[in-house]
């Protein structure tokens, strides 16, 4: 039985330690977004959802994530009513916003997510392999293909909150 024990611990242990070498201990915890661009070949930046946007990437232990990206003062439905909205409201409403869920890894420099569900209906049961940084309390990544397609190149900033960063709201 004490053989047993030793063996299901150095087991356990073996697993702790291989899961933070894939460096998913590292981006456990919850984001705030800081920037999300398009970079044209010729290095301008097209800022998709604003010079403010706003966002939260969550990411846990177990391996899943969910992200939401929204452009500042998107313009309100007229009717109240989501399901009344005119043709316009619809398209600010989704070209203002990005998110997506499902779970992730991390391979090399590479995060890679697995999307389950997405408001680009196109990313949706699709593989995203996008190269990382870490500095500190920033992590940022590049997106090869953007939702926006053409010949550019996507690159998000967020800040990691600490946990009195967490707790209230902000207005």
């Amino acid at each position: 039985m004490k053989h047993k024990l030793l063996f299901v611990f150095l087991l356990l242990g073996g697993m702790a330690s291989a899961q933070n070498k894939t460096g998913i201990g590292s981006l456990t915890g919850t984001y705030e977004l800081v920037a999300v661009d398009n970079i044209a070949a010729d290095g301008s930046r097209i800022h998709l959802y604003g010079d403010s946007p706003k966002g939260i990437l969550m990411f846990d232990a177990m391996g899943h994530y969910t992200l939401q990206i929204y452009s500042e003062g998107r313009p309100k439905f007229a009717a109240g009513d989501k399901s009344k909205g005119t043709d316009e409201e619809n398209r600010a409403a989704l070209k203002g916003c990005n998110a997506h869920y499902g779970s992730y890894k991390i391979e090399g420099s590479n995060i890679i997510f697995n999307i389950e569900h997405a408001s680009f209906p196109n990313w949706e049961g699709t593989q995203q392999k996008r190269p990382f940084i870490i500095s500190g309390d920033i992590f940022k990544y590049t997106v090869p293909a953007p939702t926006t397609g053409g010949a550019v190149t996507g690159e998000v900033v967020w800040k990691k909150l600490s946990g009195s960063e967490l707790t209230g709201f902000k207005n």
